[in-house]
């Protein structure tokens, strides 16, 4: 099954460092963002990836063409104009097709761009700000079970500010960055059937609206609850305190095959 990360947008929020590089290439503790993501997936058994890029599509393919210059120890020769890697650890086995799906292209039309390279029943489909530990065994499990076109990762995101309860001027209760009670929202890593490219117009348009509204509409969306480690990094902010993270624990550790 194929994983497809749309890494295409401009990430208009982080604006310090963003002229440089799209937001999946932000770097957490020294590397992209799209890096854990992949090796996410690439922990449950799923290697063959397809980014969707546009948005400073060069800087995603400069780094996978030079990804061991980048990641490893080198020998370079000068005189006969050569090099070797010296102390290539990990050898990854990945497989990875970097499509450009136009400067301005929205999300589902990135999608349907796409539909030609996916050649399987069903696809695995996230975006390439958001770092998590969902299972991806079960999460395909549940589709499975669902029976739907669509399985969604949903979570119960955490309060950007303190909660404060108040009463004729006192303060009750405070919570530091409560979890919130009420309402799930899209946190990306989907299932999803072939099908659902019949559902994408010709026309540019965002996935999570007309299509995905005409799934819903048809109950053939299914939610799948993740209630562990989940982060889209859509501020400065939030990328420093990932950046905090993975400085106190390791990748594998954060990002682990909870079963």
């Amino acid at each position: 099954m194929k994983v497809v990360i749309l890494a295409g947008g401009y990430g208009t929020r982080i604006s310090e460092g963003q002229d440089s590089v799209p937001k999946p290439m932000l770097e957490v503790n020294g590397k992209p963002i799209l890096w854990y993501i992949m090796y996410h997936y690439s922990l449950y058994g799923f290697k063959d990836f397809i980014v969707a890029c546009g948005y400073k599509a060069k800087s995603i393919k400069e780094y996978f063409v030079n990804y061991n210059t980048f990641n490893f120890d080198l020998e370079i020769d000068l005189k006969n104009n050569s090099n070797k890697i010296i102390n290539k650890s990990k050898n990854l086995d990945w497989n990875i097709k970097l499509i450009d799906t136009g400067l301005d292209a929205l999300t589902g039309t990135r999608i349907k761009k796409l539909q030609n390279h996916i050649n399987e029943d069903s696809f695995l489909l996230t975006y390439g700000d958001g770092i998590s530990n969902v299972n991806i065994e079960k999460l395909i499990k549940f589709h499975k079970r669902s029976k739907k076109l669509i399985t969604m990762t949903v979570v119960r995101p955490k309060a950007r500010f303190g909660e404060i309860v108040e009463k004729k001027g006192v303060i009750k209760s405070f919570q530091e960055k409560p979890d919130l009670n009420n309402g799930l929202i899209n946190a990306g890593f989907f299932v999803i059937n072939k099908e659902v490219f019949k559902y994408i117009p010709k026309k540019n348009c965002m996935f999570e609206r007309e299509p995905l509204q005409k799934i819903v509409e048809k109950k053939q969306a299914a939610a799948y609850l993740h209630n562990e480690f989940w982060q889209c990094i859509d501020t400065r902010r939030e990328l420093n305190a990932m950046n905090e993270l993975f400085q106190k624990k390791s990748y594998d550790k954060i990002l682990n095959k909870n079963k």
